[in-house]
């Protein structure tokens, strides 16, 4: 086979599978779910194999004590977190009431200072606008906690995704083996070699961030409360969770916890501690856990990682959320090993020209 039908082989491959994955991007979730907690969990059970467990046992206490982790820290944060979010949408009609005044303070001074006329379409513009936001707001709040899609993807990532897991994760190395004998002989070697860095490009992000993710979440939780902000602990998981996209996380958790700062507080110091507490959050992450946790050498671009969290969120919806930084590291160790035989081919240096 030359290579043009090896190419057209693989596109035509490539192409079902997109295709497939778009049309049954609705029942995807817990399988995908399953596949992520299982590759995290993996080199945890090999540790647990060396130590005398079989593959079996290892899998089912990591599972085991997986799916107790998570119902302890859902029993103890979902309570508060609903609370706070029942009690944020009990408050919106007072805090739009709130945003109504102090527009009607900012017209006020900007009336003295500038043209009557546009003052006026100022505030035409402006009329209703906080009444419209803290009802889509609400709305929206309201939309996820009730919404009959949400329940039911809730009831399938609580059931399915840990019997998928399961299997998965006991069969890990039996299905590695199996595709790796599905590689061609000839270009063998080089596909197991990108699929180590990929691997090694996966994990590191994968586990670094997601470590970067909980301290930012209890360090954002912590000093919110701390400040005295009402609805500090939901707006620090929120903030934790999206630092999983770089940069994001802080960003919307810094509109939204002055934005209510400003609404509860009269004085400006309670708002101003409140963003330092964001500056302070960005800067221990930037100077102390990303370089720690994550590093330079994983070879994922924040860019690059926005870029694919948007395109599959917007491709194939929260399926495509996660699996976008897989996708992402397998492109970018794809480009890197393209543009290495690139550098060291004839196209780049000629025919007896220098080589990269």
């Amino acid at each position: 086979m030359n290579l043009e039908r090896q190419a057209r082989f693989w596109l035509i491959g490539l192409a079902i599978n997109l295709v497939g994955l778009y049309l049954l991007r609705g029942v995807l979730l817990p399988f995908v779910a399953g596949m992520a907690v299982a590759y995290l969990l993996d080199p945890i059970c090999d540790r647990l194999e060396k130590w005398g467990l079989s593959r079996t046992m290892a899998t089912s206490v990591l599972t085991v004590s997986f799916l107790l982790l998570v119902a302890v820290a859902l029993m103890l944060l979902v309570p508060v977190i609903a609370g706070q979010l029942a009690n944020l949408v009990e408050r919106s009609p007072a805090f739009a009431t709130t945003l109504r005044e102090q527009i009607s303070h900012l017209l006020a001074v900007v009336e003295s200072r500038v043209d009557p006329a546009i003052v006026e379409r100022i505030h035409t513009a402006l009329a209703g606008s906080a009444d419209r936001l803290f009802s889509w707001v609400t709305d929206a709040v309201a939309g996820v906690l009730t919404g009959g899609a949400a329940v039911a993807n809730t009831l399938s990532l609580l059931v399915v995704t840990p019997v998928v897991s399961f299997y998965l994760l006991r069969d890990w190395d039996r299905i590695a083996s199996t595709v790796d004998g599905w590689l061609p002989p000839a270009t063998a070697p080089t596909l197991r070699q990108l699929a180590r860095e990929v691997d090694m490009t996966l994990a590191g992000f994968l586990r670094g961030q997601g470590t970067v993710c909980l301290v930012l979440g209890v360090f954002y939780a912590l000093g919110l409360s701390l400040a005295g902000l009402d609805f500090g602990l939901v707006i620090g998981v929120i903030a934790g969770v999206l630092s999983f996209i770089p940069y994001f996380g802080s960003i919307v958790g810094l509109l939204l916890s002055v934005g209510l700062a400003i609404l509860q507080f009269k004085a400006w110091l309670p708002v101003v501690i409140i963003a330092g507490i964001f500056f302070a959050g960005q800067a221990l992450e930037g100077y102390v856990l990303t370089p720690r946790l994550v590093g330079r050498s994983i070879g994922l671009h924040p860019v690059w990682v926005i870029f694919a969290i948007l395109a599959g969120g917007a491709l194939f919806g929260f399926v495509g959320v996660l699996l976008a930084v897989p996708v992402a590291a397998v492109v970018g160790v794809g480009a890197r090993f393209a543009l290495a035989r690139y550098l060291a081919s004839s196209y780049y240096g000629g025919e007896g020209g220098p080589k990269a």
